[in-house]
């Protein structure tokens, strides 16, 4: 008798399905997605066969006329350059500063990504809180925008405030205090490259967390605070391990990114300066700085391929030990 009342059913759901109507928005949803799409295919997989530059000696050679491949990259990468095994990924080791690239770039990813987590759900929970709607709106829109704002014009406004001439030495000079060299004092740039951080950043990293607050029941907040129970113990009883499944899969992505850098930061602000280079220097700097100075191409490639090669082992890793310790908060 159950399955001859779960027929019916079923029958009903693949004619509802079928629909005129229900095609249309399956189709119109996976027009949204084409964007996406073709976003993927031609910028992440099309020049995935590319990586085999990480393991060639490459030269840009001219094809012979009748062979039947006449681009010259193409020909160059997987025709004519001979293979060198690993020796491209020597070039990450043969410097004397490995180590010091290596502790900066890790370093400064696990700042940001504490800081940044901390300071992002604590914006969008103030935002959630805040009871007149358009101001929220206004407020969150304010920090959101130096997202869409250039490194480049950023490096000029912080030179407009930090150089010799700027606006922090003038104030100091009025004063009589002593004024500072910020683009020669190696101790600051770890504090400007995380103010720097914070105030690009935090408001686009708050978007998701906001909008997974908005979807919570306001009935348990209710029934917290005829409980007695204040903000703050409504925070850590109710809004964090709502939030916790969020937080884990964010973090799990940016795990991804932990050998890797935001180049055009640590590029553009110090302003050239070579003497913060124990600063600023990190795999991505150093393999624009070897370029330019007329290194392969396929160093380049091997820094690539080992950037994307620890950070998929690292993103594995982390949601392995996720999955063991809370199944339903892993990635996969």
């Amino acid at each position: 008798m159950q399955l001859a009342k779960k027929e019916p059913v079923l029958k009903d759901l693949r004619k509802h399905n079928s629909l005129p109507g229900s095609r249309r928005r399956q189709f119109a949803f996976l027009m949204m997605l084409l964007p996406g799409i073709a976003f993927l295919l031609c910028f992440s997989y099309l020049p995935m066969p590319g990586i085999i530059m990480a393991f060639k000696n490459y030269k840009l050679a001219i094809p012979p006329a009748d062979f039947w491949i006449q681009n010259r990259f193409i020909y160059s990468v997987f025709v004519q350059n001979p293979w060198v095994g690993l020796q491209n990924f020597r070039f990450l080791t043969a410097t004397p500063d490995g180590w010091m690239i290596l502790r900066n770039t890790v370093g400064y990813n696990l700042l940001f990504m504490t800081t940044g987590l901390v300071l992002s759900v604590g914006l969008a929970v103030v935002i959630n809180e805040l009871r007149n709607r358009r101001a929220a709106k206004l407020y969150h829109t304010i920090l959101f925008l130096p997202y869409f704002i250039s490194w480049i014009v950023c490096a000029y406004a912080l030179y407009a405030l930090i150089s010799t001439t700027g606006m922090f030495n003038q104030i100091a000079k009025a004063t009589g205090s002593p004024t500072v060299s910020y683009y020669t004092k190696v101790q600051y740039w770890p504090y400007i490259f995380l103010i720097a951080n914070i105030w690009k950043y935090t408001g686009n990293g708050s978007i998701i967390y906001l909008a997974t607050l908005t979807g919570f029941d306001q009935d348990l907040y209710e029934a917290a605070a005829i409980d007695g129970a204040g903000k703050w113990k409504q925070f850590w009883a109710i809004t964090l391990p709502q939030l916790m499944p969020t937080i884990v899969l964010l973090q799990i992505l940016a795990i991804g990114r932990f050998v890797s850098s935001d180049f055009d930061m640590f590029f553009s602000l110090p302003n050239g300066s070579g003497i913060l280079r124990n600063a600023t220097n990190t795999i991505d700097v150093y393999v624009y700085h070897a370029l330019s100075g007329g290194s392969q191409m396929g160093f380049a490639a091997a820094g690539a391929f080992f950037q994307s090669s620890v950070g998929f082992i690292l993103v594995l890793t982390t949601n392995m030990i996720v999955r063991r310790v809370e199944p339903d908060m892993s990635l996969f």
